[in-house]
């Protein structure tokens, strides 16, 4: 059996692993960065890393005691991919540069067609998309962006080049990205101006690194780093019931982030513009102790009118052109856009953003009816409002597996029939109707007042037991032309 896989992040590295678990050698990563990594190789803006322990964020097999602090940085978690991805000897079937522009499945052969940006061609008994949900920068649409004399980027693609000492910078958006860079950028900069559209929940992350004694510890008492994994996992289980089920939960939640707030905002003017005006975990909530008080300081403005325009020499807000020399654009990413912009083709000429023209939806997240032995991994519904996506990757995984191993014991490519996948999706959308993610517009719905495409609407352990088995009778036999019945 040959397999494609399309990503080389934390999915793609997981997925070869158990590949090579599972006896299959003949699979090739396709990579179009210059190096592995995915979002943790692009993210590389000052003050990146995890807004998440490590020890959670990070694979159940392959558990580090040395991390330098609790929520690693973008750096260390880099390594951490890159050492085990050598260690597992997946890093030799990774393909850098190469980026995968269309994949078409041929029902003559019952096998996939895949062809490269640069014109090349191969084939595959099965691929595995991997691109994960945070990898396209979104980019704003402003009048004038083209227009601006200084210096400008996203801050997924950061410029290192280009020194923030002593400049007036701007940076346009308050997200997961912001919250992190803009401590450091404002410690740096002899102006920061911060453009804010909806302002968000914190809870407090102060990240010290461990100390020598700690580190010590948990290197050296056996069973201590997997006590303390299981204790978060389950604070963490504790959040997201509070986000689905149990709204008491959410409220008291809530109420720690808005101590948290009121304690680290007592200019009650500047309160007033970084307060939410939606309830709380409807949009991503976010995790620092130093963004807050960043903002009180003198030589940092935070702005809450609308961007209008770009200029020559700045950003013009409610009428007020301000000037800097250089533009942040901490606009996140193209979250709904699971494949873009590689074109995927299925049966009967299916095209995949067509067949999602309505939002994104999969069986588990995982299987799409009309593209068979075509596998997603973090595909829609699958993120999470709280806890470690690496919980829900690995769980996609051996249910791939599964299923591998019966394709190739059936001598077949397996498609999910429609109406499982229609069931599944309604059961899905039935649970988040009336979830807290559609009571505001987010990065996690189909346009501003969509369906929600991203998240899943229970537990980690739910999902988990979802997937743990594969159900053949929910798939049919796609065979080549000519095989026997």
């Amino acid at each position: 059996m040959r397999v494609a896989i399309v990503g080389a992040g934390f999915s793609g590295i997981a997925m070869a692993i158990a590949l090579r678990r599972e006896g299959i050698e003949d699979f090739t990563i396709f990579e179009r960065a210059e190096d592995l990594g995915g979002v943790w190789f692009h993210n590389t803006y000052p003050g990146a890393a995890c807004d998440m322990p490590s020890y959670l964020y990070s694979y159940s097999y392959e558990q580090r005691r040395d991390w330098s602090q609790p929520c690693s940085s973008q750096a260390e978690i880099l390594d951490y991919l890159h050492a085990t991805a050598a260690k597992h000897g997946v890093d030799a079937h990774i393909r850098l540069g190469i980026e995968i522009a269309g994949a078409r499945f041929d029902q003559e052969t019952a096998r996939w067609r895949l062809e490269t940006a640069g014109g090349e061609a191969c084939e595959a008994d099965a691929l595995v998309v991997a691109c994960g949900q945070l990898s396209r920068p979104n980019w704003p649409s402003v009048p004038g962006q083209d227009d601006f004399r200084g210096h400008s980027f996203h801050s997924a693609q950061w410029d290192h080049g280009y020194d923030i000492e002593g400049k007036r910078v701007a940076v346009l958006g308050t997200g997961a990205s912001a919250v992190q860079l803009v401590p450091p950028v404002a410690e740096q900069a002899a102006r920061l101006d911060v453009y804010q559209r909806t302002a968000p929940y914190m809870l407090p992350r102060r990240n010290p690194r461990y100390p020598g004694w700690a580190r010590r510890l948990i290197e050296r008492v056996p069973g201590l780093q997997a006590l303390r994994r299981q204790g978060t996992l389950l604070c963490m289980e504790a959040m997201i019931l509070g986000l689905v089920a149990v709204p008491p939960l959410r409220w008291a939640m809530s109420g720690l982030s808005q101590a948290f707030m009121r304690g680290q905002l007592p200019d009650p003017q500047l309160r007033r513009k970084l307060w939410p005006d939606y309830p709380f975990a409807c949009k991503r909530i976010l995790f620092s102790s130093y963004y807050l008080p960043t903002l009180a300081r003198p030589d940092v403005e935070v702005i809450t009118d609308r961007v209008e325009r770009v200029t020559e020499r700045g950003v013009v807000a409610g009428g007020v052109e301000r000037e800097v020399d250089c533009i942040v654009y901490a606009t996140g990413f193209r979250a709904n856009d699971f494949v873009v912009p590689m074109a995927v083709t299925g049966t009967d000429g299916r095209d995949l953003q067509e067949t999602w023209s309505g939002g994104a939806e999969a069986h588990l997240g995982i299987a799409v009816a009309g593209f068979p032995a075509m596998y997603m991994l973090y595909g829609p519904n699958t993120n999470l409002g709280v806890g470690s996506i690496i919980e829900m990757i690995e769980a996609q995984v051996g249910y791939v597996v599964d299923s591998l191993r019966a394709a190739r014991s059936a001598g077949a490519a397996l498609e999910v029939r429609s109406e499982v996948q229609r069931w599944s999706s309604e059961a899905v959308q039935r649970r988040l109707q009336d979830s807290i993610w559609t009571a505001c517009e987010n990065w996690y719905r189909e346009g501003s007042e969509g369906r929600v495409v991203n998240n899943w609407p229970g537990l980690m352990a739910e999902y988990r037991h979802r997937t743990r088995s594969f159900d053949a009778a929910e798939y049919r036999e796609v065979k080549p032309a000519g095989s026997p019945c």
